[in-house]
């Protein structure tokens, strides 16, 4: 049931579940007042960078979704080339990056709130070996009691903070997942958090309530058809973190706000998901609104914005690909039926499982999705799985799906593993296909040598 934005607000900060659903929203609110239960912890983490200062001379998170976006905007937003963001199980960019750093002299951040993730565990298993495993040189982020924390503790990590689990992946940032990360890249985190709390205030408030605003500007278009939110461009990649929360949250029971972060916001379908952020410590004011105005658009769409019930699907089909032996990533499909006729409300998602620094080459695969009129979203894989796969599975039937694969090269093993993270991406990437088909979406695969 709808309530008027007075009552809406108060509603919500009374923790009442009956706001969305009435199932257990109100045991993932969490993030509503974590900023004041962060802020004892500011003497602690500042001391934790220093003294990593003095050892390291670069950082290597090891995370996925909920884990690696929020940092990886602030690594953009700082301009670090020292603090890398591990997020992809490609065997050419993970042996790139080890060639890259001087390991005796990096700090490696484990970050998983079940601390079972597969890409993150077999990330740790790499670089453990790789470093001869010196737990001095690892630290883990992760919620209490998890494989992680106790593994950890084991292999004498040099420190292992806790998650808060009333806190789901893509509303943590503003905990220990997104505060050890900035406390690392030298940013003030009283100033962070004070910018934070700032808006917290705000929008306890009735009236100019920054995140009610938003949230009902979003909640509001989707009634009126227009449920492609167009994300300001920025260069800290501020959409990478609003893509997920937007998508996983909303994203489920055939509605769903869709992400397309840098798209223009003129069209039929279309509207502006404006960005507010001047300098780096503005992310945690702008996290905070996007949460909470979030949460007011789940209200709209009457839907549970803190669960994401089809996100294990594609995590037990790689599963069933990975026991059944060598995937199988031929091209299928051809893009000119799958593009014929389509037309504004449907987008097209390029799902490129392919190495990072080769994302540019897609270029021209978007440019021919364009000529459509429709909105053109791109993530990499599996880091997409972990943020828009949600949407892509439980949203609208409006999705025309392509996904890219490309050459491995040599097989990268994991340490502990019967594959290597060639064969687990190969595996992501026919999992994902497989769960789209048994939705009945329309998706093809293409190489991405063959797009030039």
């Amino acid at each position: 049931m709808s309530s008027g934005p007075t009552t809406l607000v108060r509603r919500i900060w009374a923790y009442d579940a009956s706001v969305w659903t009435g199932a257990d929203e109100d045991q993932w609110l969490g993030w509503l007042d974590v900023v004041e239960r962060m802020r004892p912890h500011v003497a602690e983490l500042t001391a934790f960078a220093e003294t990593a200062a003095e050892h390291f001379d670069g950082t290597v998170l090891l995370g996925m979704g909920g884990s690696s976006l929020g940092p990886e905007v602030l690594r953009r937003a700082v301009g670090s080339e020292s603090f890398h963001v591990l997020d992809t199980t490609h065997p050419a960019a993970i042996r790139r990056l080890g060639e890259s750093l001087e390991l005796q002299r990096t700090l490696f951040l484990v970050s998983s709130k079940s601390g079972t993730t597969i890409e993150t565990r077999s990330h740790l298993e790499h670089f453990w070996e790789l470093t001869g495993g010196r737990g001095a040189q690892f630290a883990a982020i992760t919620d209490p009691g998890s494989e992680l924390e106790r593994l950890g503790t084991e292999r004498g990590f040099r420190a292992v903070f806790a998650g808060e689990p009333q806190i789901g992946g893509r509303y943590s940032v503003l905990s220990m997942f997104g505060l050890v990360p900035a406390a690392l890249l030298g940013l003030d985190l009283e100033r962070l958090l004070g910018r934070a709390g700032e808006t917290v205030a705000a929008c306890r408030r009735e009236d100019g309530n920054p995140g009610l605003e938003l949230g009902l500007q979003l909640g509001e278009g989707w009634r009126s058809g227009r449920d492609k939110v167009c994300i300001d461009a920025h260069e800290s990649g501020f959409g990478l973190w609003a893509e997920q929360l937007l998508a996983e949250s909303t994203g489920k029971e055939g509605k769903g706000l869709v992400p397309a972060p840098g798209e223009p916001a003129q069209g039929p379908d279309r509207q502006p998901g404006p960005v507010r952020l001047d300098d780096a410590h503005d992310p945690g004011a702008e996290f905070f609104r996007w949460e909470f105005a979030t949460a007011v658009a789940g209200h709209v769409l009457g839907i549970n914005p803190f669960d994401q019930p089809d996100v294990q699907a594609a995590k037990d089909k790689t599963s069933e690909v990975l026991a059944a032996g060598e995937p199988d990533v031929e091209p299928r499909g051809s893009l000119e039926e799958l593009l014929a006729g389509a037309e504004p409300p449907q987008y097209v998602a390029v799902q490129a499982f392919v190495d990072p620094a080769r994302e540019a080459e897609l270029a021209p695969l978007v440019a021919r999705a364009r000529e459509t009129g429709c909105v053109v979203t791109t993530g990499l894989g599996p880091r997409f799985l972990h943020s828009t796969g949600q949407l892509h599975k439980g949203g609208p039937d409006t999705g025309l799906f392509v996904q890219v694969v490309d050459e491995l090269g040599e097989e990268l093993p994991i340490p502990g593993r019967d594959f290597g993270f060639g064969r687990l991406i190969r595996a992501q990437a026919a999992g994902d296909l497989a769960a789209l088909e048994e939705r009945g979406r329309r998706v093809i695969r293409l190489r991405l040598e063959d797009l030039a």
